[in-house]
């Protein structure tokens, strides 16, 4: 992993101390890559993405639903692209990066890791689609490939996973004056094939987050359109 100077250009990172002292509030700080639990979610996809990718979808969404709400209001836009994959890109913080006290940068391990929110409990919350919600792990999990892109005020950087397992280090990505998230994830053959997303699905997700304001650009449809 890259330390704090090569992970940001604006070399604003601050020393957070040591690892040990970081509050585990959705995600185990201590644990980067989980493969248990990755095997788990792979080994049962009709169980962790009932209905098919659109889930998964919504999955993400939940956390610039989370980020809205925290801020009062926010927005998101859900973008089918042509090769099959799904980007969902936010105006929020961005995902939480600290600095260990090795100088170390750290990023919260919400994609090879378990929200410890929504897993292994009795009740859970229910996302639009009636399903539990159990974080993006499951989307990680269950995606050939993902590649989280993360712009906060501190610095600016990106890293791919397949299968869920990081296989790039942070990447550092030149600021452009914004802050949020944008996770864009190519979901298993044998489930973007059942894409049934549109975007009155997605305007219907404002009736059970208020706070958040989603917004459908399918560019398949424009290709088909345009025979491009």
């Amino acid at each position: 992993m890259h330390d704090a100077e090569s992970c940001t250009q604006q070399d604003t990172w601050r020393m957070d101390g040591s690892r040990n002292s970081w509050a585990n509030t959705t995600h185990d700080w201590d644990d980067t890559v989980d493969k248990v639990h990755l095997g788990r979610i792979r080994d049962n996809p009709a169980e962790f993405a009932p209905g098919g990718p659109e889930h998964l979808v919504l999955e993400v969404v939940a956390y610039a639903a989370d980020e809205a709400a925290s801020r009062g209001g926010g927005s998101c836009v859900v973008t089918l692209h042509t090769d099959g994959s799904v980007a969902v890109r936010d105006d929020g913080r961005g995902t939480d990066t600290r600095v260990d006290e090795h100088g170390q940068v750290v990023k919260k391990p919400v994609m090879s890791t378990k929200d410890l929110r929504f897993f292994d409990l009795p009740e859970t919350e229910r996302l639009p689609d009636g399903h539990p919600r159990r974080g993006m792990s499951v989307v990680a999990a269950l995606s050939e490939w993902l590649i989280h892109t993360n712009r906060r005020l501190q610095g600016s950087w990106s890293q791919r996973y397949e299968h869920g397992i990081p296989v790039t280090d942070l990447q550092p990505v030149e600021a452009d004056g914004s802050t949020g998230t944008c996770v864009r994830f190519l979901p298993y053959e044998a489930l973007r094939s059942r894409w049934l997303l549109s975007a009155g699905d997605v305007g219907r997700w404002s009736e059970h987050w208020p706070d958040l304001t989603a917004r459908f650009d399918d560019q398949r449809a424009q290709q088909d359109r345009f025979g491009q």
